[in-house]
């Protein structure tokens, strides 16, 4: 059976501005507990998971992973050589903060065995970088991909991002070349959220900063889809665009409704139809480890309506869509006996389209995916 691995760093050197992800500053002092957590959590899962075969891929995310000292992400790293059965070819990320590595930090990543590396740049404009929290600059950018690939890298994704405090299409037509001269792999490319409890919201509804209007953001979404082809990075998922050969095979899991194993505080795992999520805090998941107690939360309950739902919307993301025979071969059901309303109604907005084999967003469907997914919520 064909799964996924996840890794969580919560610890971040500076949370940016525009974070709600389970991550924390200042927490340095827990790292080796941490790391420690970590490892037993692994070991503690080796006998299930020798019985259920190779994983195909194992992502270690964040958080800041390169936050840590490299020495115990190495033991990390080897907890999961030592206790998870690997394919040959098995995809292994890491995450890497621009700010915060060098090339012994990329050579000892090589070193262990990471073959992909994901590098959380978000623009290449020093001014924006500073105004929503990002410790690197545009320099260091430029420095982490040198190094990655003087270490050996082939495999080097990139994270842009567009609708930011300040920015105007020519900085992210500007960035979008940055990462062209650098020779990337892959870029994912995200529109800004502003979410509830962020200081940057904060700050947006004090008046102290202000953000690109809705028509500016639309037109930054239209430049990165019309112009990233060209450069040769077709688009494989709604935000994600990829070099042929280069598409993430850990991300695509999660959108292919494949199992995948979370450890870490505020991991997330989903296997046998079922999601569970770790306790959310460093704090508390290291003080489960040391009791010997789960650190994963009570599931809530799911039914075929929530699964059936969640299959759709992810498979959605997808530029190939939902795929016909997969659905029934899961749920028992073609997805039009379930969902032939929906997706009529759709298509007669210009959100949906389909053939013989699959049913997927159109070009506007894309663009408004959100109204598409709420739709599949029955």
């Amino acid at each position: 059976m064909s799964y996924g691995v996840y890794i969580h760093i919560p610890f971040c050197k500076k949370k940016c501005q525009y974070c709600d992800f389970p991550s924390w500053e200042g927490k340095e002092d827990l790292m080796s507990a941490y790391t420690q957590a970590i490892v037993k959590e692994i070991e503690a899962q080796e006998p299930f998971l020798a019985k259920a075969g190779p994983a195909s891929s194992v992502f270690i995310g964040g958080g800041t992973p390169t936050v840590i000292p490299i020495t115990q992400l190495e033991r990390i790293i080897d907890a999961v050589r030592e206790n998870i059965p690997l394919d040959p070819e098995a995809e292994f990320t890491v995450e890497a903060n621009p700010g915060t590595v060098t090339l012994e930090h990329m050579t000892a990543l090589y070193t262990m065995g990471v073959t992909r590396l994901s590098i959380g740049a978000q623009t290449f404009e020093n001014d924006i970088l500073e105004r929503i929290g990002r410790i690197h600059t545009a320099q260091d950018i430029k420095d982490a991909v040198r190094w990655a690939r003087a270490a050996g890298f082939t495999n080097v994704s990139m994270d842009l991002m567009y609708g930011l405090p300040g920015q105007t299409m020519k900085n992210l037509v500007d960035s979008i070349g940055s990462a062209m001269d650098l020779a990337v792999t892959h870029i994912s490319v995200y529109g800004l959220q502003v979410e509830d409890g962020t200081p940057l919201k904060a700050k947006i509804e004090a008046g102290e900063i202000t953000l690109p209007t809705d028509e500016e953001t639309e037109a930054m979404y239209d430049y990165v889809v019309n112009n990233l082809p060209p450069y040769g990075f077709a688009r494989y998922e709604i935000s994600n665009f990829a070099r042929d050969g280069f598409e993430s095979r850990h991300n695509l899991g999660y959108w292919s409704d494949k199992p995948y194993i979370g450890f870490g505080a505020a991991a997330h795992s989903y296997w046998g139809g079922r999601r569970t999520e770790n306790l959310r805090t460093p704090e508390e998941y290291i003080a489960s480890i040391e009791r010997g107690e789960s650190p994963a939360l009570p599931e809530e309950p799911s039914t075929p309506e929530i699964q059936m739902a969640e299959f759709c919307f992810l498979e959605l993301r997808t530029v190939r869509g939902i795929d016909r025979e997969q659905f029934e071969k899961r749920f028992g059901c073609t997805v039009e006996s379930v969902y032939q309303k929906v997706i009529d109604d759709l298509k007669s907005k210009e959100l949906l389209t389909s053939d013989e084999k699959y049913i997927r967003l159109t070009p506007k469907g894309m663009k408004l995916g959100n109204v598409a997914f709420r739709a599949f919520l029955l």
